[in-house]
């Protein structure tokens, strides 16, 4: 059973009060996918990269067992940048630059393999995209999908045509008012339901993420840190951990949604402890489960 991540795979520069990093492994696909692969999953990712895309990075990837058959090299084109800054409080970060390059023109097409895929995390990307997939895919047992701020700005039509297409849609708290136009993350996740979703996921960065359907709440706590070195990439590790965590499982279950949240949380944990993805090239699943166990104890009464 395995897990199909569509995002973007690309060349980061971040900067923090401290440090700075300059064309490191990032993107939404790359995270979802490195997070999902933590729980055995077959993941496969679509995306495209340019030319100067290194192949150490892709060598990674292909190492750690990820399928790359959809990931499209570009050899006239140059891959998707961006570059941000985060000031002392992590919560507020600005973008420096974003280079769309080959993201701009791309148009996935999923190998036949993949059509079959149950379990689908189409990460941020244009919602006509996103869509583009569904159609694409065969008869998928979860459809989940993030999106962000400009495409609710700019593209709402083609959003709200999306959401009557999946059954989870993941989003953060700024993004969940900015569609409602409702500061109550409660009634903003209610709202978001009419338009198709069975479930809303809004994350709320260090303070946790909750879960509303129509008939349930559910509220994860985010792993306690006292240190932070990047944010980049956390919520995106959320989401394909919790997806893993599912196929692994292959249950869709308000009971195994609610764990896999917390292990989606736990993943995000080390997301943020390093640069790029070079905290997760060092976790043991073991002290994935150490953390799991410890946020089972803190919410515990």
């Amino acid at each position: 059973m395995g897990v199909l991540v569509v995002g973007t795979v690309t060349l980061d520069t971040v900067e923090t009060p401290s440090t700075r990093v300059e064309d490191v492994l990032g993107g939404s696909g790359v995270y979802a996918a490195v997070a999902a692969n933590f729980f055995k999953s077959a993941v496969q990712l679509v995306g495209v990269i340019g030319a100067d895309f290194p192949h150490t990075y892709t060598d990674f990837l292909e190492t750690e067992g990820i399928d790359l058959q959809g990931l499209k090299r570009i050899n006239n084109g140059k891959s998707f940048r961006w570059g941000g800054r985060y000031a002392k409080d992590f919560n507020v970060r600005d973008t420096l630059f974003t280079e769309l390059n080959v993201v701009a023109d791309f148009q996935p097409i999923l190998p036949e393999v993949y059509k079959e895929t149950p379990y689908l995390f189409l990460a941020n990307n244009p919602p006509v995209l996103q869509l583009s997939i569904i159609e694409q895919a065969t008869d998928p047992k979860l459809i989940v999908c993030d999106t962000m701020d400009f495409w609710i700005n700019e593209e709402r039509e083609a959003l709200e045509a999306l959401l009557a297409r999946v059954d989870v849609l993941v989003l953060n708290d700024s993004e969940a008012q900015l569609f409602t136009g409702d500061s109550n993350l409660m009634r903003a996740a209610q709202t978001i339901l009419r338009y198709g979703p069975k479930r809303v996921i809004v994350k709320k960065g260090e303070h946790g993420a909750i879960s509303v359907t129509e008939s349930s709440f559910f509220s994860a706590p985010a792993y306690p840190l006292t240190e932070v070195t990047d944010p980049t990439g956390a919520g995106d590790s959320f989401a394909g951990g919790m997806l893993g965590y599912i196929a692994s499982v292959k249950d869709t279950s308000e009971e195994t949604i609610r764990s896999a949240m917390i292990y989606g949380a736990v993943v995000a944990s080390f997301n943020i402890e390093d640069f790029s993805v070079n905290r997760q090239k060092r976790v043991k699943f073991s002290e994935i489960s150490s953390r799991y166990s410890e946020l089972q104890e803190a919410v515990r009464f």
